[in-house]
C-alpha cells in the first residue's frame, strides 16, 4: 500500500523495516524493560512488545528472546518472542 502526503512524498507502507536479533535476558529492570546480551556479544535494552502484555507471556532472566529493532537505534529494542 502508497500513502501519498499531498507534497509529492510518497511513503511504502507494505513494508516493515526492522531488524531482528536474538538474545539471552540477563536482568529484569522496572517498566517491563530487559538488559539483554545479543547472540554477537552486545548488550541492549528491550521492553515487552503489546501482544505480550495483553496475553501476559512472563519473561525470566535466563530466557532466550527474538528482539526487533529500528534501523536507527540498535541499542533498544522489542521483545517480540521467547523460546520455550
Amino acid at each position: 500500500m502508497h500513502v501519498s502526503l499531498g507534497t509529492g512524498i510518497i511513503i511504502d507502507m507494505s513494508t516493515k523495516n526492522v531488524i531482528l536479533k536474538e538474545g539471552v535476558v540477563k536482568e529484569a529492570l522496572m517498566g517491563a524493560e530487559f538488559k539483554v546480551e545479543l547472540d554477537d556479544g552486545e548488550e541492549a535494552l528491550a521492553t515487552i512488545s503489546g501482544k505480550m502484555r495483553k496475553f501476559r507471556i512472563k519473561i525470566l532472566p535466563g530466557d532466550k528472546v527474538k528482539i526487533e529493532f529500528s534501523p536507527h537505534d540498535l541499542q533498544r529494542g522489542r521483545i517480540t518472542y521467547r523460546y520455550r
